[in-house]
């Protein structure tokens, strides 16, 4: 292994285990405001103890969180030294706000763990929903510093020199709305179907059912709303990737040809060598449709592209296909049970739609790392799109890979110690959380 693809896979690492993390803190802190006050307002007990069991998963995932974002951040200028020198005064502003939100975030967890019986009941419920707003804001934020890689604003290049910075314009880049949408969204949608599929297990499973059983429809009218709204989102950043990155845009489709009435692909195995897909579904023109809503306008392919600044059409396109199909399996399960709740209240009981669910748990999680995957390997060879190379900006520190080897493990022992502690969490909601 080489340093260049050391640092890129610790970066892939780093970045696929932070954005779990993230996506759940983003998320479940508003999960457990609205259990909070669904509890004031009903004196319900049971909303207490899932509000009290959501906490301490809040609690975790806040300290995980805070480490892995930390390690990236640290990552950022030991790994891509020549990106940060260059990057850093242009997009700063972002991770600086993030800064902020993650200390008002913690100072506000902090008063919400231990403010039970302590502060008015009000009080310690806004503090609670500062904690949901400022995890939402500080997910938006970093995303907004990585749509200007893909979007890059706010200053000039003029001779291998960034000039007149602009660091708000910077901020909201063109792209900033659609992929913080985009990501927002997917976090309430995974996290949401991730927790009523654990909750729909134990329903399963005869263990503390009113309790479980509360805390599934949460988190579910969450996940399934998300899910049903994703689509949409989605159209509005294929459109903006389409027009701002092609490469990325036609290596997610593996459209290898520039053609009027260019065709949506589904499926396929692309043939690099050949510049075709194997295996595919094509359906004329639809690709031009969702593009430009007109079927005819040639959608650009890679054979517009010179080759050195192809991204890796495969992986996209596989990335981007899986991302999709998830996004339409969850929408599904997501219109069944909306359909439950209007009409067949019965199915509601079922033990095959509560199966449904568990089966989803981790596919929304599967469906972020995609949608990332296809973001930054679409960008690809661009660290920052069509102005600096990845290849620019790596270290020229030499052993990578042996910090490469060191992450990864420093990694995987988080999130062991994380199973461990939800799950031990999880069997102790009968001794502390529904007795």
């Amino acid at each position: 292994m080489n340093d260049f693809l050391a640092a890129r896979s610790q970066m892939a690492l780093s970045l696929g285990f932070h954005i779990i993390y993230s996506c759940i803190g983003m998320v479940m802190p508003v999960f457990m405001a609205i259990s909070h006050y669904k509890w004031i307002k009903t004196n319900d007990h049971v909303y207490k103890n899932i509000t009290q069991a959501w906490s301490k998963g809040v609690a975790i995932f806040f300290a995980t969180g805070a480490v892995s974002g930390t390690m990236l951040s640290f990552e950022l200028g030991l790994l891509w030294p020549k990106f940060m020198e260059h990057a850093g005064p242009i997009f700063g502003m972002p991770f600086s706000f993030e800064g902020v939100a993650f200390f008002i975030e913690a100072i506000a967890l902090g008063f919400f763990l231990y403010g039970w019986n302590r502060l008015n009941k009000w009080f310690h419920w806004v503090t609670g929903i500062v904690v949901g707003v400022s995890g939402v804001i500080s997910g938006i934020l970093v995303v907004s510093a990585n749509s200007w890689m893909n979007s890059p604003a706010g200053f000039d290049y003029v001779n291998g020199q960034y000039i007149n910075i602009d660091p708000l314009k910077a901020m909201f880049n063109e792209a900033w709305f659609s992929e913080a949408l985009h990501m927002t969204i997917a976090a309430f949608a995974a996290t949401g179907f991730a927790v009523a599929g654990i909750h729909a297990l134990m329903i399963l499973l005869k263990r503390n059912v009113n309790f479980h059983t509360k805390a599934f429809k949460i988190a579910i009218v969450f996940g399934a709303v998300a899910a049903i709204l994703q689509p949409l989102s989605g159209d509005i950043s294929a459109k903006g990737a389409a027009r701002r990155q092609p490469a990325k845009s036609a290596a997610m489709e593996a459209n290898y040809h520039t053609v009027p009435y260019s065709p949506l692909l589904i499926g396929g195995i692309p043939d690099t060598l050949n510049k075709k897909v194997n295996y595919g579904i094509e359906i004329p023109g639809l690709l031009s449709f969702l593009v430009y809503d007109d079927f005819k306008t040639p959608v650009t392919g890679l054979d517009k592209i010179p080759q050195q600044y192809q991204p890796n059409v495969p992986v996209t396109h596989y990335a981007f296909q899986l991302m999709v199909a998830i996004g339409m399996f969850l929408l599904l399960i997501a219109l069944i049970y909306f359909f439950a709740l209007w009409k067949k209240k019965e199915w509601l009981t079922k033990d095959w739609f509560f199966k449904l669910f568990v089966i989803a748990t981790p596919l929304g999680f599967i469906a972020v790392e995609a949608g990332w995957t296809v973001t930054e390997v679409g960008r690809q060879p661009w660290i920052i799109q069509g102005v600096m190379l990845t290849s620019q900006a790596v270290t020229p520190m030499p052993g990578i890979q042996y910090s490469f080897y060191l992450f990864t493990f420093v990694y995987f022992t988080l999130s062991v110690a994380v199973v461990f502690l939800l799950s031990r969490q999880i069997k102790m909601v009968p001794e502390l959380y529904d007795r």
